[in-house]
């Protein structure tokens, strides 16, 4: 079952309207590695008492294979926009995936 999730997701990540290529710098230091990820920019909501706030937040897809270290104040590239993973990433239940917060520097 593994392989058929692995070639699904090789094909998520290659396709150009979905997946795209980033550069990933560990500690932000250079030369970077380029991977391929899946950004998702979503609104997070967050309540303060009877506040409501509503804060943008990059969440980045990325193959654990590319990137087996990835780590909280690593820097990715993407189209020029420099964002900084903001936690540890989380990994997915078949451990193929890091799920990553972002924000841009």
């Amino acid at each position: 079952m593994t392989n058929a999730i692995v070639a699904a997701l090789d094909t998520i990540f290659a396709d150009p309207n979905i997946g795209q290529i980033a550069i990933w710098r560990a500690g932000g230091a250079q030369p970077g590695v380029p991977v391929r990820i899946v950004l998702r920019r979503p609104d997070r909501i967050a309540e303060f008492g009877e506040t409501r706030l509503v804060t943008p937040v990059a969440l980045i897809d990325l193959r654990i294979a590319e990137a087996p270290s990835i780590a909280a104040g690593d820097h990715l590239e993407v189209n020029g926009e420099v964002l900084i993973v903001q936690a540890e990433p989380i990994r997915d239940a078949e451990r193929l995936i890091w799920t990553i917060e972002a924000r841009a520097v």
